[in-house]
């Protein structure tokens, strides 16, 4: 090789393998001292992507994390109060039952509705102030939110929570009026008069449910019982028998399915009223005496028939109870009043057929439908009312306040699903969030192992670079011996 002066070639190379060491020794120092093998997109272009792709998912999935366990604060909080509201409601109930007791009068179930009063208020007061900061929950300004549970848009859980006020709690219903009929050829087919219908189909709340033609109050309430999930059909019979006498000898049938499952023969009480009510509370019916007058109610029955009543002199009386101002006076000739059909149900009632009234004889004691149906009317915790001279308050009480009870736990339940639903939500983001910042670790952290290894081979090639290129700067020295 020509010794040269001008061009040191040595050198030159020397320097390049220096400056490469020190760059290397730099990127691995970088690196230990951050931890970050990527500090910048020089690193590894697509591996930064990636990285922070990653980076965004796992902070998303810990904001995720937090939101979830605020929607089980929330369901926690909204649960707790509605727990309470069942207390309160159990209470209510309790002094429903000591009202309807007959050994209380009208003074007595005056104080019980003082504290039934303020039992409501108190309902009322926890539905309007129970607060999830600044959210109300209970008051039904709530409606539907949703909860952020993923790091992604509209990855999300709903949830729904109701009025719990006192107004807006109770039982929804429907009741017919049931129908009377004085007229002897008609009097014997009870189970005709709700309607000659053939096959009619009547909606009840999205549920078709088919009425067999010529049956009575009493197989229409099992039809519908049998279809329409969530709502309660039942066969309500309430009369009045009065003005029973001596001379009195037709026949009291109690009528279902076309045939008489008890027969009373008035011939065999003498006028006597109150044998007659005793005999038809050993066969299971409410019936209670008030003077001269018999008060009869009774489920599961198409209706009642008096037939057979031949004494001119008769001044014996059937009177409609659901059907104000029907009074029908037996002068031979029969009489029956049908059952009506009562539906009842936690959640909103919604018919709709052409022959809905026909079925429910018209709703006149209840909520009044239109030609082809409507909605249950809202007996709500608030309209109860437990005192009066009667238990008819009290009775009415217990229905309302087990609707109410119903829907309060309905609500509770979702809650309970929904904060389950939520921590195993949680659960999984986490095990998610773990596993993807393992393997953002694997592509954006410092391998400190080989980094090390690589360091410490750059330290060793940058001292023998720097040997070498002392050395080989004094290479063009040797020119000077030459011309020595």
């Amino acid at each position: 090789m020509a010794l040269s002066v001008i061009t040191n070639s040595s050198s030159i190379n020397a320097q390049r393998n220096l400056s490469k060491s020190s760059e290397g020794l730099a990127t691995s120092m970088q690196r230990l001292s951050s931890g970050m093998r990527i500090n910048s997109a020089k690193d590894d272009a697509a591996g930064m992507q990636i990285a922070n792709r990653l980076t965004s998912q796992v902070n998303g999935l810990g904001v995720a994390q937090r939101n979830a366990n605020d929607g089980i604060s929330m369901a926690q909080t909204a649960e707790g109060a509605m727990q309470e509201s069942s207390a309160i409601l159990q209470r209510m109930r309790d002094l429903a039952l000591q009202s309807a007791n007959g050994s209380n009068g009208a003074d007595d179930r005056a104080a019980l509705q003082k504290e039934v009063g303020a039992l409501q208020q108190e309902l009322t007061r926890i539905s309007e102030t129970t607060k999830f900061g600044a959210t109300a929950l209970l008051d039904g300004t709530f409606g539907t939110k949703q909860f952020q549970v993923g790091s992604n848009a509209n990855e999300t859980i709903n949830v729904s929570l109701g009025n719990m006020a006192a107004d807006s709690i109770g039982a929804y219903g429907v009741a017919g009026s049931g129908t009377v009929l004085g007229v002897a050829a008609e009097a014997t087919i009870l189970d005709t008069q709700l309607g000659d219908v053939t096959n009619d189909t009547i909606s009840m709340n999205g549920t078709e449910v088919t009425v067999a033609a010529d049956i009575g109050a009493a197989d229409i309430a099992d039809a519908i019982n049998a279809k329409a999930t969530g709502v309660t059909a039942t066969a309500k019979l309430d009369v009045t028998i009065s003005a029973l006498s001596s001379g009195d000898d037709g026949t009291i049938s109690m009528m279902k399915g076309g045939n008489a499952v008890d027969d009373y023969d008035l011939a065999d009480y003498g006028g006597d009223i109150e044998r007659l009510a005793e005999d038809l509370q050993a066969d299971g019916y409410d019936a209670i005496v008030d003077g001269t007058t018999l008060t009869l109610k009774a489920e599961d029955v198409d209706g009642i028939e008096v037939a057979g009543s031949t004494t001119t002199t008769s001044t014996l009386s059937l009177n409609n109870n659901l059907n104000t101002g029907a009074l029908l006076a037996s002068a031979n000739a029969n009489m029956s009043v049908s059952s009506s059909i009562s539906l009842s149900s936690p959640d909103k009632i919604g018919i709709s057929g052409t022959t809905v009234n026909e079925i429910l004889g018209k709703g006149a004691g209840g909520v009044a439908l239109a030609a082809t149906g409507g909605t249950g009317a809202l007996t709500s915790v608030e309209d109860i009312d437990i005192s009066g001279t009667t238990s008819v308050g009290a009775q009415s009480a217990i229905e309302t306040i087990d609707a109410a009870l119903a829907q309060i736990d309905s609500q509770r339940a979702d809650l309970g699903a929904v904060q389950n639903r939520f921590s195993h939500t949680i659960s999984n983001l986490s095990n998610v969030a773990e596993n993807v910042s393992a393997s953002r670790s694997r592509i954006e952290d410092t391998d400190f192992a080989s980094e090390t290894a690589t360091m410490t081979k750059n330290q060793i090639l940058q001292q023998a670079g720097t040997t070498i290129l002392a050395q080989s700067n004094q290479l063009p020295q040797a020119a000077l011996s030459l011309l020595g």
